[in-house]
């Protein structure tokens, strides 16, 4: 799998090796800070149109197998 077909990446020259969706300097950590905050995944994707909803979706299903 390459690089750009990841959903996130880390890098450390952008914002520090924050953890962001690839190809943009979107925080993967704010995704699940607006949907705990009670904005839904559409309002999220509104927001930050540069996150692509595989990405979003292909996130969240990564962090769901860490969480069990």
């Amino acid at each position: 799998m390459s690089s750009e077909s990841q959903p996130v990446a880390s890098n450390p020259n952008i914002l520090g090796g924050t953890l962001v969706f690839s190809g943009t300097r979107v925080q993967a950590q704010s995704l699940l800070d607006y949907l705990n905050d009670g904005f839904t995944f559409g309002e999220y994707l509104g927001f930050f149109p540069t996150v692509g909803k595989d990405q979003a979706e292909a996130f969240l299903d990564i962090v769901q197998k860490k969480a069990s």
